[in-house]
């Protein structure tokens, strides 16, 4: 990495020791945050965050469909759709950051059919029912995630695709076939994400699975920047709402 790779991550790892304010509202909080990093936030977390490609692959997004993204930050998903993404017939954007939004409504500039929504996604909803609903490593990020989860599958019809990839630990005793995470990842995961306002919850996927239950779920492992031999959990889930 060159030099000047090394002094625009220095710039985000400084925002990560500080981690997330603790007070204001929760857009002025991810404004602070993410609002001197935003210009390096996509090539940081590139490295970090793992698996979107996979689960956007995964999404049965086709031809006419309705699709939202809840916290999308800066709309890097977009490419990973590829030539699908021209066929839907609307594809909407949310998230509650201004800064992380404009790099979103620079990509979606020259999309007709791309639409970026500055909302809180416990509330949001879109202008008809959804064919697929994702999220994209925002789950962790919201502390009413049970409103986020109950509003997606609201806006939701039926027979419809809800996805979502996230970092997460398991339970000390995980279900039967579930990997069982070490006390000592459990914590340091944990306590690790949490500084910066991502909370890492087993309950999460249970959740996610009990509201679900006609799911598939994939557990991984992914690298982290500057922390050789470590890899951090994360999960794919994608459920059909009956």
């Amino acid at each position: 990495m060159s030099p000047p790779e090394l002094l625009a991550d220095s710039r985000v790892l400084w925002r990560m020791l500080r981690g997330l304010p603790r007070s204001g509202s929760a857009a002025e909080r991810l404004q602070a945050f993410y609002g001197p990093q935003a210009s390096r936030y996509d090539d940081f977390r590139r490295r970090l965050l793992h698996g979107r490609e996979e689960l956007i692959g995964r999404l049965p997004a086709g031809p006419g469909d309705l699709v939202v993204e809840l916290g999308c930050g800066t709309g890097e998903n977009l490419q990973r759709f590829g030539g699908r993404l021209a066929a839907l017939r609307q594809l909407v954007l949310v998230d509650l950051c201004p800064a992380l939004l404009q790099h979103a409504r620079r990509r979606a500039a020259t999309l007709p059919n791309v639409e970026v929504v500055e909302a809180d996604i416990t509330r949001y909803r879109p202008p008809g029912p959804a064919d697929c609903v994702y999220l994209s490593y925002a789950l962790t990020m919201v502390e009413n995630w049970r409103a986020v989860i109950a509003n997606a599958l609201a806006m939701l019809q039926p027979g419809g695709t809800l996805g979502v990839v996230d970092f997460y630990v398991s339970p000390a005793q995980p279900p039967p076939g579930r990997s069982r995470h070490p006390a000592w990842e459990r914590w340091l995961w944990r306590r690790w994400f949490g500084h910066d306002g991502v909370h890492l919850n087993p309950s999460h996927l249970a959740q996610l699975e009990a509201a679900l239950p006609s799911c598939e779920v994939f557990e991984r492992r992914g690298g982290v920047p500057y922390l050789p031999g470590l890899t951090v959990p994360h999960y794919l889930f994608l459920g059909r709402k009956r």
